[in-house]
């Protein structure tokens, strides 16, 4: 797979798993805790859960393709666990 390719697709795999995380977060969770209904949690979390870890194998993958330095795989990964952190990774790395 070429760099480009890679890039383009930890890009939407970050966009994606940021956005999973806000649903998580801002939606999923209130609906389990405030309205007593458990089952968005289920799904949404699986779904996160499973970008999560393709955003970190993207990254790992990235960052031997992309140069990176140990620093900015750590800033990445660390990025991966606050709201609208891959947001601001896929601007700035990509």
């Amino acid at each position: 797979m070429q760099i480009e390719q890679k890039k383009g697709l930890f890009k939407w795999i970050s966009i994606l798993e940021g956005i999973s995380f806000l649903v998580l977060l801002f939606l999923a969770m209130p609906l389990k805790y405030f309205f007593d209904n458990p089952e968005p949690v289920r799904y949404v979390g699986m779904a996160h859960g499973i970008l999560f870890i393709a955003y970190v194998v993207g990254a790992l993958l990235l960052y031997n393709a992309m140069q990176w330095r140990i620093k900015d795989l750590a800033f990445i990964l660390l990025f991966s666990l606050v709201p609208f952190g891959p947001f601001y990774v896929e601007k700035k790395y990509l």
